[in-house]
């Protein structure tokens, strides 16, 4: 028995008793999440917050809990390609194209100036305003992976915006849909509303099928086209970032190994090289890492450093989600989507 340890490479030996630590959070979570409804994301990062001194640098579990908080996350995000295919993109229409396209501009843009007027930092305004925009706490945790390491408060932002698309998400599963019927949208209008707004894409599936069959495939597939545009924002900020960089820094590949990954795989999905039961498989693996991923994250993340975010943060995630929500109600309206 002692031989086979010892066969163990030192890294994987090293980094074991982090990532059990965090898959043993996220599996705490899921079965929360499966027996009381509560949002799993959510649930991942509170239960790991209680476990912060897993984290400190001499406890031996440390280094398996970074790589969960990186590594894993990066590797959930490129899987997430596979939900994604070339086809359904070209069959959505202009008008649902061009509508999410400009929601999450508008969306990101209204992040980085809402960020400058109450003082707050380009990456905060990045950080917020695309988690907000493409698909709440992947989102979050993939633009955060390439904006420019600044230390705990990076991650203590990480974590509030997950906390608060998360939270923000689940009311809008309730809310939006009551709005819509109010408003007497469609139910292929009020799909298409879902899906342009709400951030997480359990709740855009929850909150569709609650209203219709065709409410909730509809949602679905426009949720999935803005989980697609995370690509070309990691990409623009990464390049942002990397031209900021020093000048003499080298030239190392500006868009993360992740982000050309979840792009390849899309290519690769829409060909039906992979088989639908491996393809949900690999999946199914993915939300695990993501799971993981911000279990690991809560785990290095105090409420006490969470705090210090302030009010202002949080009126500017519930300023763009408002935005997000009039801004698609006016498009469906104006142009009879």
């Amino acid at each position: 028995m002692n031989s086979l340890v010892a066969e163990v490479p030192g890294s994987c030996r090293r980094l074991f008793p982090g990532l059990v630590s965090a898959v043993t959070v996220a599996l705490a979570a899921k079965f929360i999440s499966e027996h009381y409804g509560a949002p799993v994301m959510l649930m991942a990062l509170l239960i790991g917050m209680a476990f912060t001194f897993l984290a400190e640098p001499d406890m031996k579990t440390a280094e398996g809990i970074e790589f969960a908080s990186k590594k894993l996350l990066r590797f959930g995000v490129a899987l997430l390609g596979l939900g994604i295919t070339v086809q359904q993109i070209a069959a959505a229409g202009i008008g649902v194209v061009l509508l999410v396209f400009a929601g999450v501009g508008l969306t990101i843009l209204a992040g980085v100036a809402l960020a400058r007027v109450t003082g707050r930092s380009l990456p905060f305004g990045l950080l917020t305003g695309g988690a907000v925009a493409i698909c709440g706490a992947s989102a979050a945790l993939a633009i955060s992976s390439v904006l420019p390491k600044s230390g705990p408060g990076q991650e203590r932002d990480t974590i509030f915006t997950v906390i608060a698309v998360t939270a923000l998400s689940t009311l809008a599963m309730i809310v939006y849909p009551m709005i819509g019927a109010a408003l007497g949208l469609s139910d292929h209008a009020m799909g298409v509303f879902l899906g342009a707004t709400i951030h997480d894409v359990a709740q855009v599936v929850g909150a569709g099928y609650s209203v219709s069959d065709e409410a909730g495939a509809t949602a679905t597939f426009v949720k999935l086209l803005r989980v697609a545009l995370l690509v070309p924002v990691v990409v623009l900020v990464s390049l942002m970032f990397s031209r900021r960089g020093a000048a003499g820094q080298g030239g190392g590949l500006p868009v993360p190994f992740f982000v050309i990954g979840f792009a390849a795989l899309v290519l690769i999905g829409s060909t039906n090289v992979i088989p639908p039961e491996i393809s949900a498989l690999l999946l199914d693996l993915s939300r695990w890492c993501l799971i993981t991923a911000i279990a690991a994250l809560g785990m290095k993340t105090s409420l006490k450093k969470l705090g210090e975010v302030g009010g202002v943060a949080i009126g500017i995630v519930c300023g763009l989600t408002v935005l997000l929500a009039i801004f698609a109600l006016a498009a469906i309206r104006i142009f009879e989507i």
